[in-house]
């Protein structure tokens, strides 16, 4: 697919003229087959094309996308104009993005940064006790959860694998982030164990769930949305990972308020886009030091007079976290693109 041209500055400019003259619904294009200018909010993505619905009636429209759009994910609000053609084929158009609360991006090797869900206001990490509980992969997620400004909430799933000897280990590892402040749930699509929690903290909010496949988001969504009938995928016997179920992102609604924006997973969660500064901060622990080390470009390694290293020979950082931080920069510097700055 080819990439779109980049726009110069009267380009853009014309670009943005054009904006505000289709935010005002008597500044349309002429179009038999299109009804008036409404508002609505994006439900479903796929391709080029992506499901509305309107706000007014709940009504669900397929649309297309102006190609002077930038981009266009599930839970954006917009304005949009229904098809009243009688065939089904015709479709209607999507005018503009509103602008959006908050954003949920990942970084694309060769598109830069792209947004996968907006106006989210709750991230749910999803790990599970299978392929394999990282804690490492768990950090990931919340640093890139922290630089979108979004909270976060832990799911740690299957937990019915548990020996009572495990579960004790896993509350262990998991209370290193509830001292930082997060919560944590654990769930089991088995048992039930953790739904009712779960549900609870979803009503009257939009949240995303992000995680690697395989550790369950599907049956979880199932088990809160029995309607949903998402897709369950099995862990590949032979690579150890979780196989790919989720191919199109949509905006599930529950019964007593809340959505739920389910969008396809991902198994890296890359963080290369994100300058080490931001990085550092994304772990809240470190927030307290920041600024205090004995030399403004402190590494926060060996460096003399670091205040984060000092916290954590004292305990009041987990060496895990602080290991965890390291192996972050450090393949950052290994895997960062070529043309990628920070």
């Amino acid at each position: 697919m080819a990439k779109k041209p980049k726009l110069s500055v009267r380009q853009k400019r014309q670009v943005q003229d054009n904006r505000k003259k289709r935010i005002d619904k008597h500044h349309v294009t002429p179009d038999a087959n299109l009804g008036e200018q409404i508002s609505g909010r994006v439900v479903g993505r796929f391709g080029k094309h992506a499901n509305v619905e309107c706000l007014a009636d709940r009504a669900v429209h397929k649309c297309h996308i102006r190609r002077t759009i930038e981009s266009v994910v599930c839970g954006d609000h917009v304005l949009f104009r229904p098809s009243i053609s009688a065939e089904e084929r015709d479709r209607g158009v999507i005018e503009i993005v509103q602008d959006r609360k908050t954003t949920l991006t990942r970084p694309d090797f060769y598109d830069g940064v792209k947004p996968v869900a907006a106006n989210i206001d709750q991230i749910l990490v999803v790990s599970s006790i299978v392929p394999t509980l990282s804690c490492h992969i768990i950090d990931r997620y919340l640093v890139a959860c922290e630089a979108v400004s979004i909270p976060a909430i832990i799911i740690i799933n299957k937990i019915e694998l548990l020996s009572d000897e495990d579960r004790d280990y896993v509350n262990e590892m998991m209370e290193i982030y509830t001292d930082i402040g997060y919560r944590v749930i654990l769930t089991s699509c088995e048992t039930g164990e953790g739904i009712d929690e779960l549900s609870a903290f979803l009503s009257e909010k939009v949240s995303v769930f992000v995680g690697q496949s395989g550790v369950g988001k599907s049956s979880i969504v199932n088990q809160l949305l029995p309607d949903a009938q998402e897709v369950v995928g099995e862990v590949s016997g032979n690579s150890g990972l979780g196989q790919h179920t989720t191919t199109t992102a949509k905006l599930l609604k529950f019964k007593h308020g809340g959505d739920l924006i389910d969008s396809p997973g991902v198994r890296e969660f890359g963080l290369w886009h994100l300058p080490t500064e931001q990085i550092t901060s994304g772990f809240i622990e470190f927030r307290y030091y920041l600024g205090g080390c004995k030399f403004s470009d402190c590494t926060h390694g060996a460096d003399p007079g670091c205040l984060i290293r000092e916290a954590v020979v004292a305990g009041k950082i987990t060496e895990d976290r602080y290991e965890s931080y390291h192996k972050i920069i450090e393949s950052n510097d290994e895997n960062r693109p070529a043309h990628a700055t920070t």
